[in-house]
């Protein structure tokens, strides 16, 4: 079985996560670097253990959410691909079982296009990680930051705090964001989201779950 720890002390890796990190800072991307993909995959294990999976499908979970980024420095647009294959490249030798290395390449190659279907729980937590992670401290550009900047980059900055729960019970993943309305406006928000959060609702439906979005208290189901 692979593990985040095997996978974070690999030197590919590491290099592949610095170089897209560079490269997205170069284009002006919001980050998408150590700091992401450790969110993104703390988050996913912690929500694939709090709807039951197996310790497997948990350290799978975890380690699509640390690899699901690493090939932006081959290219932005099919950069989800890419990321799946160099895993494969990467770990092809490093285990013995088709089925976990396949169902990682899939679950990292469908995380940012829904023309994929959704075929696994690794797969559709990876996406309610990724999609949920809006937050200011992914602004790189934070000192120029008002309403005339690019809208990505205001909104992201604008989300102040950012709450993503889980109720086994009543089946029901949520997240609330906490928009600071200086810099921008829930409308802003949905503007450049609506498409992410279609794709977690449909990930949390995959699972069985309801997918609630709250913003400054305004709750959206």
């Amino acid at each position: 079985m692979l593990t985040l720890k095997q996978v974070k002390e690999n030197k590919f890796v590491q290099e592949f996560i610095t170089q897209s990190e560079k490269y997205l800072d170069a284009i002006g991307y919001t980050d998408h670097g150590r700091r992401h993909v450790n969110i993104v995959s703390d988050r996913a294990r912690s929500l694939a253990k709090a709807i039951g999976l197996s310790e497997q499908e948990q350290e799978m979970c975890a380690i699509v959410g640390y690899c699901h980024d690493m090939g932006n420095f081959m290219g932005r647009t099919k950069h989800h691909y890419w990321s799946s294959m160099l895993f494969m490249q990467t770990f092809l030798r490093e285990t013995d079982d088709p089925q976990e290395l396949a169902t990682i390449m899939q679950a990292i190659a469908s995380h940012d296009k829904d023309e994929l279907k959704i075929v696994s729980a690794v797969s559709a937590i990876l996406i309610l990680a990724d999609k949920s992670d809006v937050h200011r401290t992914r602004v790189k550009t934070k000192k120029t930051i008002d309403r005339n900047s690019d809208i990505h980059d205001r909104v992201n900055y604008a989300a102040i705090k950012n709450d993503f729960s889980v109720n086994k019970l009543k089946k029901d993943i949520k997240l609330k964001i906490q928009i600071d309305t200086k810099l921008t406006n829930a409308m802003d928000y949905f503007e450049i989201f609506i498409a992410r959060m279609t794709f977690c609702k449909l990930a949390a439906d995959y699972l069985g779950y309801n997918f609630t979005l709250i913003i400054n208290n305004f709750k959206l189901s």
